[in-house]
């Protein structure tokens, strides 16, 4: 049996770290939290992170720079279905890969109360946002509800293949899904047919 990589097992602490702090907020999500989740001791999670806050900020360079990575790998496409198609594709990989970060990335943008989160995390919520060519902030419009609409599915729907065990199967319905959320219905994903068999 090999032991991971500390890259790993810190990616695995910012991931999860991320999803409660999505979930319960920076204040209400202790150090012994964490050290549950990810199956550490207190003293274990301080071997990796010396403190809450420098665990917290990783945290939150982590979420931006997947925010970043998102709009960089879109931002010399013009606006419109092939953008938003590569913008998905691009999320809902992240997303199955990362996904207490995406939560926490997301969370602006599904949250009831905009002020809570904080302003690093506004910050790579908006590029998420920029992505899809809307800017935070911005009067409400149709767009910007069908993308904070798509992007809510895209977290729904990622963290339940994950506990399902099923990333790769529902992956193409989740585009489709976010794909038809933008108002691009009938050109999503390219879906399996179900009377086809893989040899």
């Amino acid at each position: 049996m090999t032991r991971p990589f500390r890259q790993q097992v810190d990616e695995g602490i910012l991931d999860r770290a991320a999803a409660l702090f999505a979930r319960r907020g920076f204040a209400k999500t202790s150090l012994q939290d964490v050290a549950d989740a990810v199956g550490l001791s207190k003293a274990g999670l301080l071997h990796h992170f010396p403190s809450k806050e420098a665990l917290h900020g990783a945290v939150l360079a982590q979420a931006g720079s997947l925010g970043q990575r998102v709009l960089d790998r879109v931002a010399d496409l013009p606006h419109g279905p092939a953008r938003d198609r590569y913008a998905i594709d691009v999320l809902v990989d992240v997303a199955l890969a990362h996904p207490g970060l995406v939560a926490l990335l997301l969370a602006p943008v599904m949250q009831a109360d905009p002020g809570a989160p904080a302003p690093e995390v506004d910050v790579a919520a908006a590029a998420a946002l920029q992505a899809f060519g809307v800017e935070a902030g911005a009067p409400v419009s149709e767009r910007a509800v069908r993308v904070v609409g798509a992007l809510s599915a895209l977290a729904v729907l990622v963290l339940a293949a994950r506990q399902q065990d099923a990333a790769t199967t529902w992956r193409p319905y989740i585009v489709a899904t976010c794909f038809d959320a933008l108002g691009h219905p009938g050109a999503g994903a390219a879906l399996p047919r179900t009377d086809q068999v893989e040899a």
